[in-house]
């Protein structure tokens, strides 16, 4: 189902407003009069810390995970510039759940942000072993083994998007797409909820090097698919700001 990216607020969605609300359920570009990103104001920091899904599952005895793995360099510049962070692991912090490091991508416990590794050795780790996409999405399956929501986030589509590239933008729908068909391989959707989604479109209009005022694509797929999706889509104006709710109440 479309979900509305604009919340009511002019001017093109952004990633530091549209993050938070995905992640917290409050509209955060409402909040400071405009759509803002990639990082989160200091005024949406508190709102963030309180409120984002993962504290609140971490709250309610729930074991979430964000199975974003980060290289040694990215540790060093957040102690220098931890005021550019992102939701997503601000999100993750907060909840009181370390980044994922190096050791845990070469232990399984983590994927790349490229989902395959890739690009790591020029990252400073040219012992890190590259994987399939459908080894990536396999890996995401089995932290479920000892998380109870599993979280990864992928922004090549992003980056493909304002680069205006079509060759980059098909390799990393393609990537995305075999890391996809290797979760449906390893996935047991009679105990598993699938949920895929995005904060703003971007790459679907490459005649422009912005982001877009599209709605962006909801996918549920699984445990209380049905259920989840009636809540939010049966309101009148489906946004993002109805995911995380949705979700809160299916784990209550």
């Amino acid at each position: 189902m479309p979900l509305d990216a604009r919340l009511g607020v002019p001017g093109l969605p952004q990633s530091g407003t549209g993050q938070t609300a995905l992640f917290t359920g409050i509209n955060a570009a409402r909040i400071v009069g405009k759509h803002f990103g990639p990082f989160p104001y200091s005024t949406l920091r508190p709102v963030i810390a309180e409120q984002n899904l993962l504290t609140q599952l971490a709250r309610r005895g729930f074991r979430p995970c964000f199975a974003n793995a980060f290289p040694d360099r990215f540790f060093r510049y957040m102690e220098k510039h931890e005021a550019r962070l992102t939701v997503t692991t601000r999100s993750s912090l907060d909840a009181g759940l370390p980044l994922r490091t190096a050791a845990d991508l070469r232990a399984g416990r983590g994927i790349s942000a490229d989902i395959t590794g890739e690009g790591w050795g020029a990252l400073g780790h040219p012992d890190i072993v590259p994987v399939t996409p459908a080894e990536a999405g396999g890996r995401l399956v089995k932290l479920l083994q000892h998380d109870d929501l599993v979280l990864f986030e992928y922004w090549h589509t992003d980056r493909a998007g304002h680069a205006r590239d079509m060759e980059q933008s098909v390799a990393a729908i393609e990537r995305f797409d075999r890391m996809l068909a290797g979760i449906l391989g390893a996935i047991d959707f009679r105990s598993t909820l699938l949920v895929l989604t995005s904060d703003h479109g971007n790459m679907e209009d490459l005649s422009v090097k912005t982001h877009t005022r599209n709605s962006v694509p909801l996918v549920l797929a699984g445990l209380h698919h049905a259920r989840v999706a009636a809540n939010i889509g049966g309101r009148a104006h489906p946004d993002l700001t109805l995911v995380t709710p949705a979700l809160l109440r299916l784990f209550d």
